[in-house]
Parts: structure tokens; C-alpha cells; sequence
């Protein structure tokens, strides 16, 4: 396995470490108190640095695999995958934590079954497809939006305020990851609605 696709199973593999740090510990009734306290504290800034490296390999992995000239098929799609795994788990960790709200991550899924089931449908037809800049541009959105979302808590601080309060009050903190979000959701919307019409000619040939 070559580098690139290493650094996007890496990106995989920090998916549950990122989310370990966002998402107080509780199964069936046991919470160790000491953790969740430091999660609390800390796991959205601890996550966000893990986020952080995880979204650098989506970077790296694409910038190696050019000039290596090391683009293969099975690193097009890991590339693909390890994206939307993590945005994807990071999103339910944000929806479970009650600063996202579920339609939001529902338009995110459900446009990314569509684009998986064109991609389905045009590897049977011989065609891997990679990542169009139209979706690499989604994924920035997300990314950005994701990361400014995990750095809420900290900057509140630094602000001076509770991020629980702000979050109820709708701080000029919180208006802004609204809109860095909502941004991001507009993107996905956009990106799939353009895979979709630029390969209807594949579900054609297909009936």
C-alpha cells in the first residue's frame, strides 16, 4: 500500500479518536466522572487538534499521490470514503451534543448515498470517478465548518462567556458557526445537485 492511501487510512483511524473526545462516556449507566469532567473541560479542543491532522492527511494524501504520480484506483476511493467517515461521524457527534440539527446531517447523508449510488453506477460501466472541484470545495466548507464548530467552546472562553449560555442565547459566537454551517449544507446541496445532472447519462444507459 502506497503512502497515500496510508494517510487516508489514517484519516479513518482517527475518526472514534476525535469523536472520544467530543462525546461524554456513558454505557448502560456507567460514566467515569474524571473523564467526562475532562471532556467537558478540554474534548472539544483536543478534538479539534485531532480533527485538525485528520483533515491535513486529506490534504496530504492528495498532494503526494500527484507528484509521486501514485493515483490508483483504490486510493481514489479511500480518499473519498475516509472524507465523508469522518465529516459524517463528526456531524452525529454534533447532532447527539444538540448544536446541529439532524435535517442538516440528513441533507449531508442522503447526498452522499446519492453520490456513492452514481459512482456504483458508473463502475459498472468501467468509470472510477474521482473527486470533482466542485466536491472538493463541499468538503472545504465542511471542513472549515467543522473545525470553527469544535473551537466554539474554547473561543467562548477566551471570551468570556459559558459556551452553554451562549449557545442559548445565540452569542455572536454561535451566529457565526450558524452560518459557516449553513454554508457548508448550501454547498453539499450544490455539489450533488451537479453530480447529479452531469451523470444522468449513466442511469440512462443504465434502464
Amino acid at each position: 500500500m502506497n503512502l497515500p492511501n496510508k494517510l487516508s487510512l489514517l484519516r479513518i483511524i482517527l475518526i472514534p479518536v476525535t469523536m472520544l473526545f467530543m462525546l461524554p462516556i456513558s454505557i448502560y449507566g456507567w460514566e467515569p466522572a474524571g473523564w467526562n469532567s475532562f471532556i467537558a473541560e478540554h474534548g472539544m479542543l483536543v478534538a479539534a487538534i485531532v480533527f485538525i491532522i485528520a483533515s491535513l492527511t486529506d490534504f496530504f494524501d492528495g498532494q503526494i499521490a500527484r507528484r509521486c504520480n501514485l493515483i490508483t484506483d483504490l486510493g481514489k476511493f479511500l480518499d473519498s470514503l475516509a472524507d465523508k467517515m469522518l465529516v459524517i461521524a463528526v456531524l452525529i457527534a454534533f447532532v447527539a451534543l444538540g448544536r446541529i440539527s439532524p435535517w442538516f446531517l440528513a441533507i449531508i447523508v442522503l447526498r452522499e448515498f446519492m453520490v456513492t449510488g452514481i459512482r456504483l453506477v458508473a463502475s459498472s460501466k468501467g468509470v472510477v470517478m474521482a473527486a470533482k472541484m466542485i466536491g472538493k470545495i463541499k468538503t472545504t466548507t465542511q471542513m472549515i465548518a467543522i473545525i470553527y464548530l469544535l473551537f466554539e467552546p474554547t473561543i467562548c472562553k477566551l471570551a468570556g462567556l459559558d459556551y452553554y449560555e451562549a449557545l442559548e442565547n445565540t452569542s455572536g459566537v454561535i451566529i457565526v458557526g450558524d452560518i459557516l454551517f449553513l454554508i457548508c449544507v448550501i454547498m453539499t446541496i450544490v455539489s450533488g445537485l451537479d453530480y447529479l445532472f452531469k451523470n444522468l447519462n449513466y442511469f440512462k444507459e443504465a434502464t
